[in-house]
């Protein structure tokens, strides 16, 4: 590994917001032929260090060199012009368009003044076999690929390009075990080829799969820049918690509680049967107050379909739902609102959360849409709600008025949590809330869940993570190919025998 010329280097580093110090003097080296993670909590630093790189924020002071020459990035555009190229989770292409022409977008040969689209096709093809795609037609729209191909895509794009650093941000986050490791290869190969590449991530185990070096912020600093080999699991979540590792214990202990009796009383929410053509079938499920019911199975398995039919987001065409022990038709959020549900989606950015209002305004959004846009709530209640509510749950910056895009994604999704504990639920469904957050926050988010199911609240948590369900369930619910194909009562579950299920569809 080459360390006398870095590819990129950046010194001394410094971006201000208004109230916010977001990198105060960073350092970051990434050479030529190697994956490089950056790793940090939310809130750490690595998104507006990677911004600062791409040219999205203009630097408040320092120095970036690429290949030894200094640059001053005022946007996107010059830092792409400079072989900087970023894959981010949510795919930044065009759906709408074929795969061949995402891949040359704005870069298309031409003849005679007009694209040549057999030339297209033909590049396309080529940059694909580089990558193992073959299998992927050129001609096919992008739309119909699923998320891990479609990120595939956007990496061919910039292998068409020649990109000297290739930036992957968070580019495990909605794959499965296969397709994390079909992305791993190709990341493999571009790095043999002498591509820097730099990996954010918040999967430990995938980090340490796949980076040789990492670099760990927190709080907007550096930490330091180690090998990868070098530095243990748990020092490396010390550094990035700050916090010393007798004290790590005790911060991944959740709270313990009494396992709730699933078979006392009335259950909250009971479903028979309940299913909607082309998603999920014959769904019984049952989750009584004061229990956390966890729902594992594989991605599209048919979790995210379940949550979205007791929401009302989508309309069951066969079953029933009882709420109390009384059968109850609900067809629309509004209707499962007014039965004290509330529903938490995996998706923050495009079914959560509004960017461009502020925290105050995106927490009290549910209490507000249940009063009626004509019963406005004072704005002394809001501000004791919003003040409440950011002390309990350590939602930082500690501002009411900051934009709500501006958070990290852990400080985002408390607030979305906070959102619905306003209105009092008594169900609370939670599809992947730890997901795209550091540690900290998950710890954080697991041990509320644990007290909200100890004060009586009913729970129903969705999570990618065995580990985590096993960790806040009573019990499992497993889902596999849209049924539930088992019910197991945690005591002394493991991850294993999850997995059997999955693998064997039986108990």
């Amino acid at each position: 590994m080459n360390e006398i010329v870095p590819v990129v280097e950046m010194t001394d580093i410094s971006i201000g917001f208004p109230g916010v110090k977001a990198l105060d003097g960073v350092g970051f080296r990434l050479f030529q032929g190697e994956v490089h993670a950056l790793m940090g909590e939310n809130g750490a630093g690595k998104s507006t260090l990677i911004k600062a790189l791409t040219g999205v924020y203009t630097i408040d002071s320092g120095t970036i060199t690429v290949l030894g020459e200094t640059k001053r990035f005022a946007a996107p555009a010059e830092s792409q012009a400079a072989g900087i190229s970023t894959v981010y989770q949510e795919v930044n292409l065009c759906p709408n368009l074929t795969v061949e022409e995402n891949v040359l977008l704005g870069r298309e040969p031409r003849r005679l003044g007009a694209i040549d689209w057999k030339a297209v096709r033909t590049r396309t093809r080529e940059v694909l076999a580089e990558l193992h795609l073959e299998h992927v037609d050129p001609g096919s729209l992008l739309s119909s690929h699923s998320i891990a191909v479609q990120q595939l895509i956007a990496i061919a794009r910039s292998v068409e390009v020649n990109a000297k650093v290739l930036i992957l941000d968070e580019p495990t986050s909605s794959l499965d075990a296969g397709e994390v490791a079909q992305l791993f290869g190709v990341i493999r190969q571009l790095r043999d080829r002498g591509v820097a590449i730099l990996f954010v991530s918040h999967f430990l185990e995938q980090v340490y799969e796949i980076s040789d070096r990492m670099t760990v912020l927190r709080n907007g600093k550096l930490v330091g820049e180690y090998l990868t080999r070098d530095l243990s699991r748990m020092s490396l979540i010390s550094k990035m918690i700050g916090k010393e590792l007798e004290a790590l214990a005790e911060l991944d202990e959740a709270p313990a509680r009494t396992r709730a009796r699933s078979g006392d009383g009335i259950p909250f929410l009971e479903t028979q049967g309940l299913g909607r053509k082309g998603s999920v079938a014959n769904v019984d499920v049952s989750i009584h107050p004061g229990e956390v019911l966890g729902l594992a199975g594989l991605l599209g398995a048919g979790r995210t379909e379940i949550a979205r039919l007791l929401f009302g987001a989508d309309k069951a065409d066969e079953g029933l739902i009882r709420i109390k022990g009384s059968e109850q038709k609900i067809r629309s959020p509004r209707a499962a609102i007014d039965q004290r549900i509330a529903f938490c989606s995996e998706d923050r950015k495009k079914e959560g959360l509004i960017g461009d209002l502020s925290v105050r305004d995106n927490l009290v959004l549910a209490m507000q849409a249940s009063r009626g846009w004509a019963r406005r709530i004072p704005r002394r209640t809001q501000d004791e709600l919003v003040a409440e509510y950011i002390e309990a749950l350590d939602i930082r910056p500690a501002n009411p008025d900051a934009l709500i895009r501006n958070l990290s994604g852990g400080n985002q999704q408390k607030v979305l949590l906070a959102r619905w504990l306003v209105t009092h639920p008594e169900l609370l469904i939670l599809d992947e809330p730890t997901r795209g957050i550091d540690i900290g926050a998950k710890t954080q988010i697991q041990k509320l869940v644990n007290r909200l199911a100890a004060e009586g609240m009913s729970v129903l948590f969705i999570s990618s993570e065995l580990e985590e369900v096993l960790r806040v369930s009573d019990r499992v619910a497993v889902i596999k190919d849209r049924a539930k194909v088992a019910e197991i009562n945690n005591d002394g579950v493991s991850v294993e025998d999850v997995m059997a299920v999955i693998a064997g569809g039986t108990q």
